[in-house]
């Protein structure tokens, strides 16, 4: 348990993760029947920009601060800006901080929370015990949110399915583990096992190309009847020792999702000025497989 997302937090892989989380969370909210959101490895919800960690690597200047400035500018396009808004507005909304950089980011945890109405629940999962305490802290007399310090494979088995009949799963971990891909894929096995209806969003990091080709043919033997891949890359696949890209596998996405990611997507890669890698949108598996 030795990663920080303090030094990482508001780049480009969180940018392009929780962006598709806002998209999720406005699809939840349309219906009014009530929902649940578990997050499976919820890190310390908020991150502090201006802090050691996040200046000493300068990651969220190349990310959010800099889709922000985008925003600002107007040249995101209007579909793709529309998309991107409930996203932008969230991390501003937690920040207090409605023009300019922002000086604090939302991790997925308080992201969520700004999108959950009266009857909604937000079920978090953190194994760090330092991390778990400030967690609970951020949290503290809020009866909407529910703070559990234990590990987050564990979280789907004790929280699925939830007494919503509606809801959403974001699994994402560290990845600091040789088999967390082996458990990923496992996990997404067990939970959709025990709540097929419930959407699922897992974030898994680009940087041996061949890894991810792997993950997508294991997720399409899967049986689980409808798989969309998004990814967002910025770094060609000569080298495997950084991160090149972010890759979000979605269960169960909400209709018409592909579309609004074909299009947000490719102007989330320009704004972030990345010339090079790609965006990219695929069924692995379901019927709208071409």
């Amino acid at each position: 348990m030795n990663y920080r997302h303090a030094f990482h937090a508001g780049n480009a892989a969180d940018v392009m993760k929780h962006a598709i989380l806002a998209l999720l969370m406005t699809r939840l909210t349309a219906k009014p029947a009530p929902f649940a959101v578990l997050d499976t490895h919820a890190g310390i919800g908020r991150y502090d920009l201006t802090g050691d960690e996040a200046t000493r690597t300068g990651e969220a200047a190349l990310g959010i601060q800099r889709l922000l400035q985008a925003a600002e500018m107007g040249t995101l396009g209007a579909t793709p800006a529309e998309a991107l808004d409930p996203y932008l507005d969230a991390v501003r909304a937690a920040a207090g901080q409605p023009t300019g950089p922002v000086s604090s980011y939302p991790g997925s945890p308080c992201l969520a929370r700004t999108f959950l109405r009266e009857n909604d629940r937000l079920i978090l999962a953190e194994l760090h015990p330092e991390d778990a305490q400030t967690l609970k802290g951020v949290f503290r007399g809020d009866r909407q949110v529910a703070v559990h310090h234990m590990d987050g494979w564990t979280a789907l088995k004790a929280h699925l399915p939830p007494k919503e009949k509606r809801g959403l799963v974001l699994i994402d971990p560290p990845f600091e583990a040789a088999d967390d891909f082996d458990r990923l894929v496992a996990g997404l096995a067990l939970a959709h096992s025990r709540w097929p209806t419930g959407i699922y969003a897992l974030w898994y990091p680009i940087k041996d190309r061949a890894v991810s080709w792997r993950l997508h043919q294991r997720l399409e033997d899967s049986g689980i009847p409808k798989i969309l891949i998004a990814e967002l890359t910025w770094n060609d696949d000569a080298r495997m020792d950084r991160l090149n890209g972010s890759g979000m596998i979605l269960v169960n996405p909400p209709w018409q999702l592909d579309e609004t990611l074909r299009q947000m997507l490719p102007a989330l890669h320009e704004a972030l000025g990345f010339t090079k890698g790609i965006a990219h949108v695929e069924w692995v598996a379901g019927e709208h497989i071409a």
